[in-house]
Formats: C-alpha cells, structure tokens, sequence
C-alpha cells in the first residue's frame, strides 16, 4: 500500500476512489508548517536560518500521515500544481524526515490539473522529484515577506501609533489605491458641451450625427467651453443645410479572448457577477474538487490559481468537436487557436481555466450545482469554447457630414456597425434561436454619398469632467497583474489583508482608502519610498521568477535585499515623530485639512482662531488637534470636519433624538478616538464609543439608548446569589461576575444573552482554570509555555493589561499593545519580575519545541518546474 498526501479532505475522498484498495489518501488540509509570528523566524545573521513551527491541528493530522507511512510501502505527494502546493510537499517530506518515518521507501510527487479519474491516472503514471527551484523560490518569498513585514512593521508602531503592519505586496497594493484616490483629489471639473444633429434621409430614415468639426478645425472633447460657444453653434446647425461627403463600410474582424486565467476570472466575477475576489476563488475551488453527478463526484474545471491561458491537446480537441457539434461547421476555425500572456512575469507552466469535459454544457450540470457555482461554470465555460471559436465579423460604417451655414461650415459624424456573422459571440448569445446581437442595433440606414439630408432636430447637451474612478477589486488586480506585482494565488488574500487591517474599506464595490491606510503610505512612500516602488516591487518578482527557474541563488537574492533594507530601517529609526508628522501634514493636507466652504485658512483652528492644526498621534492612530492644547481641546478624526474630542456641541454633531426617561438630547459625535454617542452635555455626560463593527451611518436612537444603557445585568447567579452583567470593554464583549470576566462571541449578545446562557459561559471559562472567588482577570492572548512549565498569558487588570505566569504579574510597559507582546518579551518582562535572568531560561524552551526544524536545501531535479 502506498500513501497519498493530497490538500483537502474533499479531494482526498475523490481520489480514493478513483486509485482503489492500494492507496490511502490522506489530507494536509493546506499548509503543514509555518513561520512562527514573532521575532527569530528568519535569522539574517545565520544566513537566513528560518524556523517553522507546527500548530496542534496541523501536529494531529502530521500525526495520521506519519503512522500511515510507517505501515506504507511508499508516499506519493499530490498536492496542487503550483508554487504553494510544492511547498507543502516539501514541508510534508521534511517532518516525516524528522520522524524518521521514511526509512528507504520511495517518495514520488505527481501533479494533476484537473480531479477526474483519467488525469489523476495519467498523473501516477508520470511522477516525479519534488522541484528544488520551486521550494527555494517559496523560501524566498516566505522569508521576504516575513522580513518586511516584522522589521517595517515596529518601526510603524513606534513612529504612527495606532499603525498596523506592512507588507511587501499589500503596502504597494494600497500605494495603488491611495494613489488613486490622491488623482481624485486633484481633479480639477470642467464643463463642456457637444451637439448633434438627428438628421432625415430622402427614403424617410432617421438617424443621429455627432459635430466632430467646425470652420475646417477638428474638435477635441473639451473645445466647446462655455454655453454661449454652444448656443452661437446651434445656431449655426439650424440654419445650415446638410450633405453627405462621403460613406464608408469597413469589414473588420473580432477575436476571442484566451480562456480564464485566475486574475481574468476574478474581473470577469466581479464585474458580471457582483463576486469578490475570495468569493470567486472559493467557488472556483469548489467547482475543481468536484460534485457529485450520477452518484460520482467529479472535478468540473482545471485547477484554478494560474496565469497560463493555453489548454492541454486533447482539451483542445475536445472543445474543437464541442464547436462543430453545438454550433456547426463554419463556426470551427482551420487550426486551433494558440495563445500567449501579455502579463508581466506571466508563467506558463499551467492550463488556462477551462472545463474538463466540454460535453457538460451550462444547462446540463446546473440542476447539480448551487446557484453560485452553475453562475461561475456558465462564465468559465462560455469563455473556454469561445477561445477556439471563429472570429466575428463586423461591418463597421462611418459617415460623414458636411452642414453648410455660409460664411461658416461644420462637419459631423455619424457611425454604425453591423454583424456580418457571430463567429465566437454565438458562444456568448447561445440561448438566442438566431443568434443575434445588440450591437445590430446599431445599425444606419441606407445613406448615399453627395445626397442632401433633412435636419430633424438639434441636440444641445452639457457634461462635466469626472476624475478617474476608484478601483474595483477587479481593476486593483488587473492592474497590479500589469505591473507585474505579486501572483496570481496571492490577489484575493492580498485585499482581504487590506480590508482586515481597516486600510480600505468597499463601498458600492470601490476600494475607498481609509484615513489609517493614507497615513501608512504616506509614511512609506517619503521614508520608505523604494519598497512601495511598483518597478522595484515587480522586479523582486522576477528574480523569484528565476529562482524557480533555477538561474538564480535564493540565498544571494535575499543577501542583496537584506543589505539595502536594513541599512533603510536603521537611518529611519532615528527619525522624530516630529519630523514625521510635518512631512505628513504637507504629504496629506487634502484629506488633514480639507477646504472650508468660506474659504477660510483650513489649518487655523476653529474652536480657538488662534491655534494651528496638525496631525497629532494618540493610543489608537493619528487624529488632528490643535497646537494650543491644553488650553484648547479641539480634536477631530481625520477626514470629517467639526469637533469631536472634549464633548462640546459643534457642526457634525448629530442629534440622534432624546432619552424618553430623562429628556436629555441623544448625539452622535467623533473624537479623536472614533465615533461614540453621548447622552446630555458637559463633564458628567455619559458616552459610549461605537464597539468595533458597528458604522456611525447606520446609528439611530435606539442602538445608542442600548450603547449607554451598558453595563447590563442579566440576573443573579442561581449558585452564588451576586449579579451577573454584560458590557463592552476594551477588548471586546464580555460577562462580570464576582469579579471574574468571560468573554462574549459577539457584541450582539451584550444585549441579548440570558441567563442560563451565561451561567454556561461564565462555567466554561471557570473549567479553563478561572478558579474560586475573585477570579484572574480573562486572557486577552496565550503566548505559550514557560520554559519552567505553565502558560504565559497577556491580562487585563485593574491598573492596565499585564503579563502573566503562575503567580508573577508583570505589568506592561506604558504604550505597548498587549496584542503584540512576543513570547520573548514576557519571559524578559517575568524574568525582570521575579529577579531571574531572561537568558537563562530561554534554551530549554528550544528543546521543547520538537517542531522547529530549519530550512534544508530540497533535493534537486532536472524534470521541468510547475509554478
């Protein structure tokens, strides 16, 4: 018997049965190992060591693999076709080398595109090494990422409070969209008008015709500037007669596009879907491991994280015969269609995203489909059978004008197209019996050269320039796939990255950049402006490129980057925030000070008139205030005008309504440390912040009487008699009972849990060692064990959140976020504590973390590399 190692358990349930009794298929469920999130993964000084640590869930299912290997004859990696996929191949091989499991039994690795029985067959036919070049390209890029993001980021931390962290891709992602929206906000409006004419032939036919000339000058879209130009031309057309110069009918041809790859799958999703671009990987996903049909279950499309837009010969066969069979014989080009990418630093290693069997029309797989899914199969498989379609052929016809005013002249344009024969637009159009398309609603009438037409009417209209919109999830990706900017795989976690961290937010499916996130480039494009470079970005992708391609030493790569970086983080270390600050305020003044509507100086404080505002950095981000404080409390949350920070009423400020029982005025208001209502006014009102999650858009009196209504008492606890209440802290939702808190799900259940619902919660929490009486403060994060046994855990006490182990409390330093306190830092802050030293106690922790390992150079191979 030999094991296979494939990815998920759906996949692995499928594959079984397609290799039989000899074979036992086991799932990694995604990646085995990883770098752990703290300093020392990746050490610069020791050559780039990297060491990877191993969860309790991956430990487990390491745990199956390896036993079943131990009883096996042999172990066959499967996992999937691509950069990722040969990682986790590698990390397999390495832990049951560290097992011991191996032995001499032999290790294959097969790649199949595509979940049916024939491919995976084909696939154990052909096994092969695991790819040397592709695994050191992963190290690569996990040690570059890791290296930006954990030395850029406390720099971040100490330079903006408030910050999050920045990565190697996402930063040049949101340079992107912030660049974007700095367009937007130096776009100038300017009005402009056009005319046209509806015009008659001699056979009674109308059409329309654009002005495009004037006095034998040719008119740009902005060359009628004012209304009076425009009504002097109106004029002019109404007075004139009209003739036709000339008719000419151009035949022109259309080709299809090449199948889906991943980027063009995502904006095909987007925009004729509404899909996101995770939403479409994860249906996608579905859709490649396969439903069940006629009681198999069967992969219905190729794998999809790739940029190969060609398709495998016998796939290209197959759709050629789908062609004849559903569309005839003039529809099948001579020769099949070949394609190549145009995108930067595109591999093309991998199929296009197309069908596994053409056969299985739309119509046919979508009664086994969810509505999702059949949506997205539909698109993928129009896409493919319409890249080995005909071209369309058009006929496009332009007509032109002459309106003879006398003294003056004008000429205009009339154009139409007409569709000869569909070609590969029947694929798109194929539920219509004959075929036809909207674009023959564009059609002219019969119009002859040198005969005079009849003006009907004269169309005056007035525009106004728009700036460029924002980016959709689908022309972020394109665009960053133009670029050349990270991969295919990486997009959809790339902007779910950036909309966790709160840099953007998707409105009406834009990507509007937030306050938080324009700050962070601001910062990184004036300090640190090479790392968000697209050309330097694009071209570290290259040289990953090669690495996988084996022409180029990881090593080496990451010597040169490191060498250039961490000169970069150290000169900028020394930086004030001071300094800092200035640059931002110039670098951001129209989102800092944006322009009153009396014209009023924007940066001279409104509240004192005396005072200069600028940005100012608190616990939670930046915010601008005024530089008279004390004296003068004036806050405001960057973006918004009005003030928000000492409570007084101001412009912005809005009435929510009044509390029924004590009439006070009910206010929605913004300080400096985010939305939060307020009951009443002056120093004894009482306020509530808006609790994460929660948008001042959508708040109304009610939700705020429920905010200021907090904390709330749910009942008495039937064992001990003492109250039971919930509220909001801090850090989140949470239940208090004699002095012991447990956490809530959600801020939802403040407000609605009861009580046996809280008895069992705040039990539950005393099972994980809560203890009797006054109970320890709860856990705000778990670090792990302390090298003399027991938990390190981060709480939060009466006098501020501190470091916990047995009986040392160790209160954290003033400013220091607990939830990035790292494990080494605790044992300092316990060591320093309890009197002990730190070093001490830090090398037994090495010897009982049996899942770090460091990185060894993979076996090469001389068989071509997927990527």
């Amino acid at each position: 018997m030999e094991v296979v190692i494939v990815e998920s358990p759906a996949k692995a349930k499928t594959i079984n049965k397609y290799l039989g009794k000899n074979y036992k298929v086991l799932a990694s469920y995604g990646h085995v190992r990883d770098l752990p999130a703290k300093d020392g993964s990746v050490l610069p000084d020791q050559d780039f060591e990297m060491s990877w640590s191993v969860d309790s869930q991956s430990n487990k299912r390491l745990s199956d693999i390896t036993k079943a290997v131990k009883e096996a004859d042999g172990v066959i990696l499967a996992t999937d076709p691509d950069r990722e996929g040969e990682a986790i191949s590698w990390h397999v091989l390495e832990v049951l080398r560290q097992k011991r499991a191996l032995k001499d039994k032999p290790v294959k690795r097969v790649v199949f595109n595509a979940i049916t029985k024939k491919a995976i067959l084909d696939a154990m036919a052909e096994p092969r090494e695991v790819d040397a070049p592709l695994v050191e390209a992963y190290l690569a890029r996990r040690a570059l990422d890791y290296l930006v993001g954990f030395t850029l980021s406390p720099v971040l931390w100490r330079k903006l409070p408030g910050a999050r962290s920045a990565g190697r891709v996402q930063s040049v992602a949101l340079r992107l969209v912030c660049d974007r929206e700095s367009e937007i906000e130096r776009f100038i409006r300017e009005d402009y008008w056009q005319l046209a004419a509806q015009l008659k032939t001699p056979r009674g036919d109308e059409f329309e015709a654009r002005l495009t000339e004037l006095d034998g000058k040719k008119l740009q879209k902005l060359s009628i500037k004012s209304q009076e130009q425009a009504d002097e031309i109106e004029a002019l057309l109404r007075s004139a007669s009209y003739k036709v110069l000339s008719v000419e009918a151009k035949p022109t041809r259309r080709n299809p596009a090449p199948p889906f790859t991943t980027s063009t799958l995502q904006q095909a999703a987007s925009s004729r879907l509404s899909f996101s671009a995770s939403r479409t990987m994860q249906v996608a996903q579905r859709l490649y491991e396969g439903v069940d049909i006629g009681g198999e279950t069967t992969g219905l499309i190729t794998y999809m994280r790739t940029d190969g837009v060609q398709m495998a010969p016998e796939a290209l066969d197959q759709a050629r015969q789908a062609v004849a069979n559903t569309f005839g014989e003039r529809y099948l080009p001579e020769k099949p269609r070949y394609y190549s990418v145009k995108a930067k630093n595109a591999q093309e290693a991998h199929e296009a995203i197309r069908p596994t069997d053409f056969s299985r029309t739309p119509d046919q797989v979508r009664k086994y489909l969810d509505a999702d899914q059949a949506r997205l199969y539909e698109i993928i498989w129009k896409r493919a059978i319409a890249s080995q379609m005909e071209a369309a052929q058009i006929e496009r016809t332009t007509v032109e004008i002459m309106a003879d005013g006398g003294s003056r002249k004008a000429g205009l344009r009339a154009v139409g197209s007409v569709i000869r024969f569909e070609g590969f637009l029947a694929a798109y159009s194929i539920d219509k019996e004959d075929g036809d398309d909207d674009e023959n609603s564009n059609r002219l009438p019969e119009i002859n050269r040198d005969e005079d037409l009849e003006r009907q009417e004269i169309k005056v209209s007035k525009h106004t320039t728009e700036p460029p919109p924002r980016y959709s999830e689908a022309s972020l990706i394109k665009k960053m796939e133009e670029l050349g900017i990270g991969r295919p795989s990486t997009y959809a976690a790339t902007l779910k990255t950036l909309e966790d961290r709160d840099y953007v937010t998707i409105d009406k499916r834009r990507l509007v950049p937030q306050a938080k996130g324009r700050i962070v480039i601001g910062f990184l494009e004036n300090f640190f402006r090479r790392y968000v470079e697209y050309d330097f970005t694009a071209a570290l992708e290259e040289q990953l490129d090669k690495i996988s391609d084996g022409q180029l030493d990881w090593k080496q790569v990451l010597r040169d980057f490191w060498k250039d970086f961490s000169g970069s983080v150290e000169d900028i270390k020394e930086l004030r925030v001071t300094e800092v600050l200035n640059v931002l305020n110039e670098e951001l003044a129209p989102l800092v000070f944006p322009e009153r509507e009396d014209g009023s100086n924007p940066r001279i404080c409104p509240k004192c008139g005396t005072g200069n505002l600028s940005l100012k950095l608190g616990r939670y981000g930046a915010f601008v205030g005024c530089s008279n404080y004390p004296e003068c409390g004036f806050t405001r949350q960057l973006g918004m005008e009005g003030e928000g920070g000492d409570g007084a009423g101001v412009d912005g400020d809005k009435v929510l309504g009044n509390d029924p029982e004590t009439g006070e005025e009910i206010t929605l208001r913004t300080g400096r440390f985010g939305p939060y209502v307020q009951r009443g006014e002056g120093k004894e009102a009482k306020r509530s912040s808006l609790p994460r999650g929660w948008q001042a858009a959508a708040m109304d009196l009610e939700k705020a009487l429920s905010l200021l209504s907090l904390p709330r008492e749910v009942g008495l606890h039937p064992e001990t008699g003492k109250p039971i209440s919930a509220g909001i802290g801090r850090y989140g939702p949470f239940l208090l009972h004699d002095g012991a808190y447990a956490n809530l799900e959600s801020v939802e259940d403040v407000f609605t849990v009861g009580l046996n619902r809280a008895v069992t919660v705040i039990a539950e929490k005393q099972a994980k060692g809560g203890g009797r009486g006054r109970a320890k403060a709860a856990a705000l994060k778990e670090l792990g064990e302390h090298p003399d046994g027991g938990a390190i855990t981060i709480r939060d006490g009466r006098y501020g959140p501190y470091v916990n182990h047995g009986k040392v409390n160790a209160t954290l330093p003033k400013g220091k976020d607990p939830q990035e306190v790292t494990l080494e830092e605790a044992l300092e802050l316990i060591a320093a504590k309890s009197g002990k030293s730190a070093k001490a106690k830090k090398k037994p922790a090495a010897k009982k973390t049996a899942t770090k390992k460091t990185a060894t150079k993979p076996k090469a191979t001389k068989k071509a590399k997927t990527e």
